[in-house]
């Protein structure tokens, strides 16, 4: 073998482990399965609920929550609880990507489709009014270490409302950018 093969196979090599090692640690694309996060992420389905032809594809940003904190009205690629289990087939399986909505120490509430924490109703400019739901309820405060979520599509989304809260350990990232299809970039 000559000293440019040899050149060629070990650039490509750094360049595969390079691309490897970033995608299991900094940055991973993940599939938008559902349609609980419509009309801000898209998903495929053949059900009315879902408005998109493809399914969007987002980037998880891996290192967010090791050098800061979650802020509400996220968007957050998370391993979902085992109490998710309950949520149907079509909702993801064990990795979710939810709208985070309340913090350690709040109390989430929702009165007629809007959601309100520690009593001041939550502005939320990415909720469609035909996609709230009308539920009435007020949830535990949520636990040191734990968030609540909640899909964008309130009338179709297995959310914290069913299953729970979400402990930090189990926060994957924060979405960053929509970027399939190409007529759907955007950023997060």
């Amino acid at each position: 073998m000559t000293l440019k093969a040899l050149d060629w196979i070990g650039t490509l090599a750094l360049a595969g482990a390079f691309v490897l090692v970033f995608e299991a640690e900094v940055a991973k694309p993940y599939r938008i399965p559902s349609a609980s996060m419509e009309p801000t992420l898209h998903c495929a389905k053949p059900t009315s609920e879902c408005l998109g032809h493809f399914n969007d594809r987002v980037i998880a940003n891996r290192l967010a929550y090791r050098f800061g904190d979650p802020k509400r009205g996220q968007i957050v690629v998370f391993t979902a609880p085992a109490a998710a289990s309950q949520c149907a087939i079509g909702d993801g399986g064990t990795t979710f990507v939810k709208r985070l909505i309340g913090l350690p120490g709040e109390q989430v509430s929702e009165r007629s489709g809007v959601v309100y924490v520690d009593g001041k109703r939550l502005a939320e400019p990415y909720v469609d009014p035909r996609l709230r739901d009308t539920r009435t309820m007020t949830w535990q405060r949520i636990p040191a270490g734990q968030y609540f979520f909640m899909g964008d599509d309130r009338a179709f989304s297995c959310d914290s409302r069913t299953w729970g809260t979400v402990p930090r350990s189990s926060l994957i990232g924060r979405v960053l950018l929509t970027y399939w299809p190409p007529t759907r970039l955007a950023t997060h």
